[in-house]
């Protein structure tokens, strides 16, 4: 039996970790899986990971990120020295033990979801071992962070790309290197048996509470749309930096007995909310993949996103099985929203025609994908 390692950062909250447990779940049915981790944030996995996964935690310490910004932004000198001191100490021990674990591995396949672990997987891997980088997020014109990816995964074997579109930009990027780009989509891990039946006056969306994922935005999309639809209400689950301010931009606007923030949840419960719920909305700046609109499509819950969300373009054909809107418009979006409130047949046709084509995404077409890239290299 093949044995397969990946590498992750950690296996706390975020859409890589997210995939990094699914791809271990589908993984493990055939190969002997490990994933390696630099940080135990928590006491197990955040996702729901296979007992037959081994999961091995490479330090013993956690970064500090927060606690050195918020020393910076109070000018304690002392503090920022401290913080900057333990922040050395952590990002050395990061980088010493995953070169070690690296070095050491006996894995037939090692499998890196983090730029820096690409570059130390190319420059310490073993010459026999199947090497493949795993790239999530979207470049999103930042070409400084492209060029980095580019050049981290030069000497690998693979790069995967979760969209087809990441997989062109990259394939270019890497056309004169040993390194070749592949597409394999994220997966979803089931489609449920019954569609959402979209009679409630419900609202959702889900992810992260950052900025690049715009719920500043819809909170103000949705206090505009509530003067019109005040029995519209909003559902919003995900936790995050941002979480206090969306809670100051309700409270001032009068909006708790309308708008709930969920906080982080379970599989099941967002399963069930997406069942209760009427109309998806997303906001995101940036999205390289949007498991989170697989998954309401999986519902058959119609979706409306801006195009900016790079990964909605890729799933969403505007008109069709969802709606893109350009150039971040309000306006434009407040009126695609009203249009579906005010047409439930609409809603039910576009939710039919997105979740009939989720099946591309389940775990049956995509572990072949995985296994094939793996078993023909």
């Amino acid at each position: 039996m093949k044995k397969v390692s990946i590498l992750s950062l950690h296996l706390g909250y975020g859409g890589i970790e997210k995939s990094v447990a699914a791809l271990a779940n589908m993984l493990c049915e055939k190969y002997e899986v490990e994933i390696a981790c630099t940080y135990k944030l928590f006491e197990k996995s955040v996702f729901p990971v296979d007992e037959r996964v081994k999961i091995k935690y490479l330090t013993d310490v956690k970064p500090n990120k927060e606690s050195l910004k918020k020393a910076i932004k109070k000018k304690n000198i002392i503090k920022i020295f401290k913080e900057g001191f333990y922040a050395v100490k952590v990002l050395m021990k990061r980088r010493n033990t995953m070169i070690k674990y690296i070095k050491e591995c006996d894995s037939d396949v090692i499998i890196a979801t983090r730029d820096i672990f690409d570059e130390w997987l190319g420059d310490y891997g073993k010459e026999e071992t199947l090497k493949i980088g795993w790239e999530h997020n979207h470049y999103h014109n930042d070409f400084k962070y492209a060029a980095n990816i580019t050049r981290s995964n030069k000497k690998l074997d693979f790069l995967v790309l979760v969209s087809n579109s990441l997989k062109e930009f990259y394939g270019k990027e890497l056309i004169n290197e040993k390194c070749e780009c592949i597409y394999i989509p994220n997966v979803i891990e089931n489609v449920p048996e019954k569609i959402a039946p979209l009679n409630s006056k419900k609202l959702i969306s889900v992810g992260r509470l950052s900025p690049e994922k715009g719920f500043m935005d819809l909170l103000k999309l949705y206090a505009i749309l509530h003067k019109d639809y005040p029995d519209w209400t909003l559902d919003i689950i995900g936790d995050g930096v941002e979480k206090d301010e969306l809670k100051k931009f309700i409270k001032e606007h009068k909006l708790e007995d309308f708008v709930t923030l969920h906080g982080f949840r379970d599989k099941d419960y967002i399963d069930k909310m997406l069942h209760e719920s009427s109309i998806y909305l997303l906001t995101s700046y940036t999205e390289s993949f949007g498991i989170v609109l697989i998954e309401a499509m999986s519902h058959g819950v119609p979706c409306i996103a801006f195009d900016s969300a790079e990964g909605a373009r890729e799933l969403i054909q505007s008109g069709k099985n969802g709606y893109l809107i350009k150039n971040r418009s309000y306006t434009a979006f407040l009126k695609k929203v009203e249009d579906l409130i005010e047409n439930k047949e609409e809603r039910k046709k576009v939710g039919k025609v997105s979740r009939e084509g989720v099946k591309q995404y389940t775990c049956d077409v995509v572990s072949k994908q995985w296994i094939e890239l793996i078993e023909e290299s």
